[in-house]
């Protein structure tokens, strides 16, 4: 082998020293696969020439796991297809970034089954040291410090188990959490966990016939228990079960008590088992007896009734005390301890025939099977009135000895004479303080019933012996009371190992991690110093009575009845069959797929294909997903390399027809920042081969003799090319000289750039991926011009800024059109145009006078002929008058110059393009008429190009600082503004298919949004039909909301392609003017604020010359005939009335206007009394606390702020005397509804102020609100019927004025499970 020297004079092998020089990529793995090794990180820095085979032994060997029992997938795209085991490529064509960088990798389980631990067949491991073989693992909540595994380091509030191992080890399966469902996990694994429940469970069989297998909660169960113990994931889904239950998606994210879970599952299995085999199982495994006494202590009579009862509750701490039960003997005792009836709580004997002192009491008669008790360590604190979590130590014991609890009595006391057995008719229900309402709705129990699976036998109701159970199962709660955590500590009867199950993780457990679940914390405690603590601690504990005759072994699966081998078999076929899926879903490559169909144009769709089809396979499955069959060959179609952002066709695929997919595409992802597009051809042309690094170049030929500019033709370059070689390739394409040629690259918005360097290349120009160039080669006088004033220029210019509009016309009555003359801007003439589109290189070009052919040619309605007619009429030039229409006001309009966010220039993308085939004109104060044909996008291209491209960019607002409103349409002189440059305009018709209506005509306005609204509104009148002062423009937004435009000096700059415009009748505004919505302020109205008419004010004008111009409309319109001195005008904010206007303000100077200002008309029942600004109008409304009404409201105007000049209006208003009157400003918008329930106690009666204008009444304006009432006055007794009809009525008043009377808070949703499958719709709900 040959030696060479390295960096350290050292001799190595020479392929170690080529090794050496080779880049390195830095992988960090972090292994997600148990709660332990998720913050462990592994680090491997590897030649980028290592295979991803290679790769995959060196995690394997670091981590200590066999090979092929765990995935590597990307961390930063987790959701991305795990790399392939197997697979020869190297890191570096694999995606690795070398060079130091860090590639991110999760180690995974593979298949839902975690990694196997490899055995160390060396047996040189130091087994005293940190070996990570040797380390215990952890799940659940870890401790604080990193001393994982030590029993001593335990702290509370944090909680670790002893070790984690993985799930082929410990032989169980765990539960995934849905959302919120870690309760209902605990339970279904504690039941899984006993004998007795699973063996019943297995052993009834569900027909299908009679009920449907989704709603069958016991079918659903069975199925969950065979995969908990047949299945090889490491955790399986819950999702069936709680279908059964009726369950939806957002029942996983409501958190429940697993006690009450408990009650109401048994309560459904009960149901659904009803004349089966099963139906008393519950009552059978469960429930056990009691006896509710009181006794007589002077003849000892005694009454008693028998309950039955699912679990017991266990008083924590006993409601007042400071010191809880130390144990769950201690709290059993407390259970039945009786207590004395005496004093006022004496007991009438029956016997003695008067009232006695007695015992109350509980007395247990019988124990379940499975005996269940609760800890209730939820209360509610009286003082915060908050719940809160008791946290404190309860020591319960692995075996309970129940003896001492048992009554030993005869099941009927000889002196006792009153007995029920109400085991049926009150169904759990004790009637004791400290049973309440905790007891379950059950019948009688026999604790003598064997249930071991072969049988069922009676025996006789005491059992023979001591009654002691073990403990084998313990739901522990983590967190407070707002919320928290179960998982479940369960002893497995099969080799009395205690087990976790916390959800998904599985692991062993010790007696002393049981003991951490007793509860207790460092430190002294209030009573309530738990409200908002979070601890760990048992919640439910389950006992099983030992005895050996009696306790069940979990059935083998050879043991299993027919119908649940089949259920095994039928389940891992499925899990089989899903993991082939996931196998075919790992290897499957997804990518985004393009197609220029012949016919459908453009067509987007997903390819996935499995990543060892072939190319060749690959394209027949886009062939067949594009739906080309009958359109185009296969022959004829090829997938190429594609970027959809910039339009490139990146590379082609010769000779690759046999690669798979999956080398080609550079492996699976979960993304690809590249597309693949299915090219088609034309039998007899022939594929262009596309290489990388090439740069796609849209080549648009311009003919200055006919002005116009054809659609493009692709050609493929190279940046490193140069100006002289670009045009003799374009000129290989078109045929066109390269010695005239001149080239114009449209970079980027607003760029034009003549290439004119014959030796710089296309990289220094400015070229990308894909680029837009206009070609003209001629011989013409306009080479000799500089470029911005040359014809080529100004084509392009006009080009860059045409848009297309559409436009829907106002209905035209008949007859009117014929009155009306057409208003012809003089000068204009004709010439044929188009706009022409990217999308397709096959397009064909029709010459100009095609195109004028089929411009006259254009099929329209019949209810369009009249507006065809009128704009050829307007082609050919005609003049005359035109009449005044009558105005037309529409209700609701808006101004755009409001909308803010549409004030900027719209870009549109050079390469979105349009097609259209009509006539053009342009309108050119230089160069006279230019015609020009194939107008492509709508770009903005001035004549300096940057120095004017924000022109008309500007945003405009409406303030009262600056001169809002509208600019008028003339000059000083007289003189159209629009006369004074002639820009490009053309209208079309077109057949509308909107929703508009069908006697409203549409237009395609092809215009150069330089232009400005004024000259716009000039050359839409020819087909309008009125002049430009009596009709108005809306732009039609997204929402099909209209905003009026009415700044008409601004240029159509905020305008893109394909935006809408509606044309409305009625007069325009003038410089100066506002449009202004009137509303009828109405106080005593259930409805205050009522619309009538839109009308416009001018700047300078009164108020008392706008009501002359106003009442007349308002007769007109709203049948509401007025006189002048008894209306008012005020202003409006929302709902509210503001300021009185006086009839000698004048707009603008004293009262600010804008666009679409608002205000109210105020009907007066006398002339008016507001004479100056110094006076104050308030609303004032009498409250009546003896008949619970509120007075209508009546107008007070006062002289100054002064609260004793408001009292003395009030008082001699009311006739209240003035030392009794009280008065409160009202809340909220007008007109300040309040509930008459509240009021008299809500509102901040008689502020002890002296000025209206200063807190808390901050009167400052017209239109406040003003209760007040006599303070003698007694509020009205009302008897609890009487105040409940009344608060309906109130809620019923203030929900219809949109006040709401009080806050309900959210309740909390109820735990149901629903035995038909779901909850019943409300149909009166959303």
């Amino acid at each position: 082998m040959e030696m060479v020297p390295n960096e350290g004079n050292q001799f190595v092998p020479k392929e170690i020293q080529n090794a050496a020089e080779e880049p390195r990529v830095l992988c960090i793995i972090q292994d997600i696969t148990s709660a332990k090794t998720i913050n462990e990180r592994l680090t491997l820095n590897l030649p980028a020439s290592t295979t991803l085979s290679k790769l995959y032994e060196d995690v394997a060997h670091k981590a200590r796991y066999v090979k092929a029992t765990f995935d590597l997938a990307w961390g930063n795209t987790p959701d991305m297809a795990p790399l392939v085991h197997s697979s020869a490529m190297s890191l570096s064509d694999s995606g690795f970034e070398p060079g130091g960088k860090k590639n991110f990798l999760q180690l995974t389980d593979k298949d839902g089954e975690q990694p196997q631990i490899a055995s160390d067949e060396s047996g040189t491991a130091d087994s005293s040291g940190p070996d990570d073989s040797s380390q215990e693992r952890f799940i659940g909540p870890l401790p604080r410090d990193s001393t994982a595994g030590c029993s001593s380091d335990y702290s509370s509030p944090s909680y670790s188990y002893s070790s984690i191992l993985n799930k082929s080890e410990t032989g169980y399966v765990g539960l995934v959490n849905q959302a919120m469902t870690c309760y209902l996990n605990s339970l279904l694994q504690t039941l899984f966990m006993t004998p007795e429940f699973r063996n019943a469970l297995y052993n009834w069989e569900f027909e299908e016939t009679e009920e449907d297998p989704v709603t069958s909660i016991p079918h659903q169960l069975q199925r969950l228990f065979v995969l908990l113990q047949t299945s090889k994931k490491r955790a399986i889904e819950t999702t069936d079960v709680t279908r059964s239950f009726g369950w939806d998606s957002s029942e996983a994210w409501q958190q429940h008590d697993v006690q009450e879970l408990c009650r109401v599952m048994f309560d459904a299995l009960e149901q659904k088992w009803k004349q089966t085999e099963q139906a008393d199982l519950i009552n059978q495994l469960y429930q056990g007896k009691l006896k509710d006494y009181v006794r007589c202590l002077e003849c000892g009579y005694e009454s008693w009734r028998i309950d039955t009862y699912l679990d017991i509750p266990l008083v924590i701490r006993p409601f007042g005390a400071n010191q809880a039960y130390g144990s769950v003997e201690e709290a059993l005792q407390a259970f039945i301890q009786p207590e004395t009836l005496d004093g006022a709580n004496q007991y009438f004997c029956e016997r003695c025939k008067k009232k006695c002192d007695a015992r109350k009491g509980l007395r247990f008669l019988h124990f379940p099977y499975l005996l269940t008790l609760q800890l209730k360590r939820f209360d509610f604190d009286y003082t915060t009135m908050h719940r809160i979590k008791l946290n404190d130590r309860m020591t319960f014991p692995e075996e309970l000895d129940m003896s001492p609890f048992i009554d030993v009595e005869d099941e009927k006391s000889p002196q006792t004479e009153s007995c029920t057995d109400s085991g049926a008719e009150n169904e759990g229900s004790c009637h004791s303080d400290q049973m309440s309402n905790d007891f379950s709705t059950d019948d009688c129990v026999d604790e003598g019933i064997c249930l071991d699976g072969t049988g069922s036998t009676e025996r006789v109701l005491k059992p023979k012996g001591l009654p002691t159970f073990e403990l084998f199962s313990v739901m522990v709660h983590s967190g407070s009371a707002a919320g928290g955590h179960y998982y479940a500590c369960i002893k497995s009867f099969t080799d009395g190992q205690w087990y976790s199950f916390n959800d998904q993780h599985v692991s062993k457990i010790s007696q002393e991690d049981i003991r951490k679940t007793y509860g207790g914390s460092s430190g002294s405690r209030g009573y309530y110093s738990s409200a908002f603590a979070s601890s760990t601690n048992a919640y439910m504990l389950i006992y099983r009575l030992k005895d050996p005759s009696r306790n069940a072994k979990y059935f083998a699966a050879e043991e299993f009845p027919e119908h649940i081998k089949s259920m095994v078999l039928k389940e891992k076929e499925s899990e089989e069959q899903e993991k082939r899926q996931r196998e075919i879903e790992r290897n499957t490559c997804k990518i985004k797929l393009f197609c220029v169909h012949p016919v459908k144009m453009m067509m987007e769709s997903k390819l996935e294909v499995h990543k060892d089809k072939t190319l060749k396979e690959a394209t027949e499955m886009a062939y067949k997903m594009m739906e080309l069959e009958g359109v185009a060959s296969l022959d004829c179609c090829r997938l190429v390399k594609y970027d959809e952002f910039h339009e490139y066709l990146e590379r082609s695929y010769e000779g690759e027809e046999d690669t798979p997919m999956g080398l080609l595409l550079g492996g699976i992802k979960s993304s690809y920042m590249f597309d693949l597009l299915l090219e088609t051809r034309k039998p007899e042309q022939v594929f262009q081969p596309y290489k990388p690094g090439e740069v796609m170049v849209k080549v648009h030929v311009v003919d200055l003799k006919s002005e116009t500019i054809a659609t493009p033709v692709s050609v493929r370059a190279y940046l490193n090319q140069t100006i002289t070689e670009f045009k003799q390739l374009i000129a290989q394409a078109t045929g066109l000289s390269a010695e005239t040629m001149r080239v114009v690259l449209e970079r980027c918005y607003n760029d034009l750039r003549l290439l004119y360097v014959p030796n710089k290349t296309l990289k220094a120009e400015g070229f990308f991926r894909s680029n837009k160039v206009f070609l003209e080669s001629s011989e013409s006088a306009d080479h000799r011009v500089a470029f911005t004033e040359s014809l080529l220029w100004k084509l392009l210019d006009r080009h860059g800024n045409t848009i297309r509009l559409l436009l829907l016309l106002p209905e035209q009555s008949p007859g009117t059109l014929a009155n009306r003359t057409l208003c012809q801007k003089q000068g204009s003439s004709t010439s044929d145009s188009q706009k022409s589109s990217d999308a397709s290189d096959f397009e064909h070009i029709e010459s100009p006078t095609q195109e004028a052919d089929s411009s006259s040619s254009l099929c329209v309605a019949a209810d369009n002929r009249e507006l065809e007619s009128r704009i050829r009429a307007t082609a050919g030039g005609g003049s005359g008058a035109s009449s005044d229409p009558d105005n037309h006001f529409a209700g609701e309009e808006r101004s755009d110059s409001e909308v803010n966010n549409d004030r900027s220039t719209s870009s549109v993308d050079s390469d979105i393009l349009s097609s259209s085939h009509s006539s053009d004109t342009l309108c050119n104060a230089d160069s006279g008429p230019i015609q020009l044909a194939n107008g492509l996008d709508s770009h903005s291209i001035t004549s300096s190009r940057r120095s004017k491209a924000h022109e008309g960019k500007k945003e405009t607002w409406d303030t009262a600082e600056e001169d809002s409103g509208t600019d008028s349409e003339y000059d000083d002189n007289g003189k159209s503004k629009a006369e004074a440059q002639y820009l490009y305009f053309r209208a079309e018709p077109c057949s509308q298919d909107d929703s508009s209506s069908d006697a409203q005509k549409c237009l395609v306005v092809h215009v150069d949004k330089r232009i400005t609204l004024a000259a716009f509104k000039l050359n839409l009148e020819p087909y309008v039909g009125v002049p430009s002062t009596q009709f108005k423009v809306f732009r039609v937004y997204a929402n099909n909301q209209e905003f009026e435009s009415v700044r008409l000096n601004e240029t159509l700059s905020s305008f893109s392609d394909d935006n809408k415009i509606t044309i409305r009748l009625g007069r325009a505004l003038k410089k100066g003017e506002y449009r202004v919505k009137v509303y009828q302020l109405l106080v005593n109205e259930t409805e205050p604020c009522k619309f009538l008419v839109d009308t416009v004010f001018a700047k300078g004008m009164t108020v008392r010359q706008s009501k002359e111009e106003l009442l007349p409309q308002l007769k007109e319109h709203c049948k509401l005939d007025l006189s002048i001195d008894n209306v008012r005008l005020r202003k409006k904010t929302w709902k509210n009335p503001g300021t009185v206007f006086l009839d000698y303000h004048v707009y603008e100077e004293d009262i600010s206007i804008s666009s679409n200002w608002e205000v109210f008309l105020e009907v007066l029942n006398e002339p008016e009394k507001m004479k100056s600004m110094s006076q104050l109008a308030v609303l004032t409304r009498r409250w009546s606390p003896a008949t619970m009404k509120l007075g209508p409201f009546q107008e007070v105007i006062l002289e100054s702020s002064s609260v004793e000049e408001l009292k003395e209006k009030l008082s001699e208003m009311s006739i209240i005397p003035l030392e009794n009157l009280e008065f409160a400003k009202g809340r909220g918008t007008f007109p300040c509804d309040i509930s008459v329930l509240e009021i008299h106690q809500d509102l901040d009666w008689n502020p002890k102020v002296a000025t209206l204008n200063v807190w808390p009444l901050y009167i400052c304006d017209d239109g406040a609100v003003v209760f007040y009432r006599d303070s003698t006055e007694e509020p009205m007794e009302l008897s609890d019927e009487e105040r409940s009809e009344l608060l309906k009525k109130e809620s019923s008043r203030l929900l219809k004025t949109g006040h709401r009377v009080s806050y309900s808070p959210r309740k909390e949703k109820a735990l149901k499970i629903y035995l038909d499958g779901g909850p019943a719709k409300d149909p009166g709900q959303d």
